[in-house]
């Protein structure tokens, strides 16, 4: 199979497949929400695209939570699971597969890549001693864990004294090897920081890691070894291959790899990265298989300055918060506010400030009174009307898709979106200084009409980049301008029309306008982010 002959406008795009000990919390969010605008922008190019999220089912600690709360596993499993499907739907993320490890398709995928690792030397019954982190599935280095021997992640729960026999893959042989891809694909780990850290732990040196467990029923059995149950995450990375499978195929690794293999982006918070980028790229090439593209973990969120946690009290329910204010308002704030990759705050007063200026005010408003004003001055229809090449709008989005397209293609989604409203700012200020009303006064019918036509075409073009961050949002505005496109329908959306959509002057003349309505509420602060009691989850 040459997977090097995959189409270039093919993309796979994967959040964590998230871990269930409770339902999802806002950094899970987050990553989705990432995940969805990126495959959104990526459709709307008229790229092929498969986005694919799910859950992380097995392990002793899932074992542990069931055990504790009474349900059978799988039945723990199956409740949080509904959890995350119902946040994904609140928050309008549009994934094309829901891989779950406890699926029995998933199981046989696994065995076939144990097989085939084991078949080429690189497992082998050994032992393991050491403490071990059951919150992060885990033995930790020394490098990883306080003087007191706990988890530098998990400082709260003690970690446990472990002296067992483990199947172990020969992580070792691999170092070179992925020595060798950090340098030669700079960009197959992002952002410059993450790449940085992951080279630094390889340079120190690699050990092999034990992937197999004993005493443990929640999980795969080891194909040579049924005394053991394979490690959480040996198994749990190989949903990225379940996931690739079509509903009616037999599951096999060369089903599961012939279309969608090697995955484009995988999108995760940096507490995993370890996994994604050390182990698993090492686990494929034991395979044979290419790795990944793209491995980008992003920072951790904190709500008002400080970590979240449930002992502080100070967590956020996602879900609470799209009730309260509506998904692009959350989708909008996050993607806007935080930058990709870097550490973000949250904080409910700034969030509710930032959407009402800025969405509210600066694009809502906008729209609402300059179609109130060509329904005054043009007879609710596009004007038709020269503008001149010095338009100040018309410099302004001269080049302005090219730039977000940049910006989304590297995931620079804060810079994408401060692109955009740089535009509507400019808009807002532009109409006040020409004032259309005054020139309709004076008789300047056509000076009116420029400048009506330059912010109706500025709207429009923002609308159109901001629709992968604000569907819903954009889908009003275009709406208003007398289009029938919905962004979230992707047969409404004419791919073949990206590059006119995406530059400014396309809003055609004597079109015909729609009614004048609010495309966003103002917000009213409800101190709904302090409405849970979530854990933070592996994934």
């Amino acid at each position: 199979m040459n997977y090097a002959d995959r189409e270039k406008r093919r993309f796979a795009v994967t959040t964590p497949l998230y871990y269930v000990n409770d339902l999802p919390h806002i950094g899970s969010a987050y990553t989705t929400m990432a995940a969805d605008v990126w495959a959104r922008y990526q459709r709307l190019r008229g790229g092929e695209v498969l986005m694919i999220t799910g859950t992380d089912e097995h392990g002793q600690k899932i074992q542990r939570t069931a055990q504790s709360k009474g349900p059978s596993p799988q039945e723990h499993c199956d409740q949080i699971v509904t959890g995350f499907e119902a946040l994904w739907q609140l928050l309008n993320i549009q994934y094309d597969r829901f891989s779950r490890t406890t699926a029995s398709r998933h199981e046989e995928i696994v065995k076939e890549f144990f097989n085939l690792v084991w078949s080429k030397g690189d497992i082998y019954l050994g032992r393991q001693q050491g403490w071990y982190c059951v919150s992060c599935e885990e033995f930790k280095e020394e490098r990883d864990r306080t003087s007191d021997n706990r988890c530098l992640i998990h400082p709260n729960v003690k970690t446990e004294w472990r002296d067992e026999q483990n199947y172990f893959f020969r992580l070792t042989k691999y170092q070179q090897q992925l020595e060798a891809l950090y340098k030669e694909r700079p960009d197959f780990i992002q952002p410059e920081s993450r790449r940085n850290e992951m080279r630094g732990f390889v340079k120190r040196g690699l050990q092999d890691f034990s992937i197999s467990r004993v005493n443990l029923d929640w999980g795969i059995p080891v194909p040579v070894d049924s005394d053991h149950t394979i490690y959480v995450w040996f198994d749990a990375l190989l949903g990225y291959v379940t996931a690739l499978l079509e509903p009616e195929e037999p599951p096999t690794l060369a089903n599961a790899l012939a279309k969608w293999w090697p995955i484009s982006l995988h999108l995760i918070g940096k507490d995993i990265l370890r996994f994604h980028a050390i182990y698993w790229p090492a686990m494929l090439m034991s395979a044979g298989l290419p790795v990944p593209e793209r491995v980008f973990g992003h920072g951790f969120l904190t709500k008002d300055g400080m970590k979240m946690g449930k002992s502080l009290g100070n967590t956020v329910d996602p879900s609470a918060l799209v009730k309260a204010y509506g998904a692009d308002a959350v989708r909008y704030y996050f993607m806007k506010e935080i930058e990709f990759g870097k550490d973000g705050d949250f904080k409910e007063t700034r969030f509710v400030n930032i959407l009402n200026a800025e969405l509210a005010n600066d694009l809502g408003n906008l729209l609402n009174r300059t179609l109130g004003m060509a329904k005054k001055y043009c007879g609710s229809t596009v004007p038709l009307a020269e503008i001149p090449e010095d338009n100040l709008l018309q410099q302004i989005g001269a080049g302005l898709g090219d730039r977000v397209c940049a910006a989304y293609e590297v995931l620079a989604f804060s810079k994408a979106c401060a692109e955009i409203m740089a535009l509507v700012q400019a808009c807002n200020k532009y109409i006040d200084d020409r004032a259309p009303w005054q020139l309709y006064k004076e008789g300047k019918q056509s000076a009116t009409e420029q400048v009506l036509y330059a912010v109706l075409e500025s709207v429009r073009l923002a609308a159109y980049l901001l629709s992968p961050v604000i569907p819903r949002v954009s889908s009003a505005i275009y709406e208003q301008l007398g289009f029938s496109i919905d962004f979230d329908q992707q047969s409404s959306i004419d791919t073949g029309q990206f590059d006119s959509h995406a530059s400014w002057g396309s809003l055609p003349a004597n079109q015909k306008l729609g009614k004048a309505q609010p495309v966003f509420e103002r917000l009213e602060l409800v101190n709904a982010a302090s409405m849970c009691d979530f854990s933070r989850s592996v994934g």
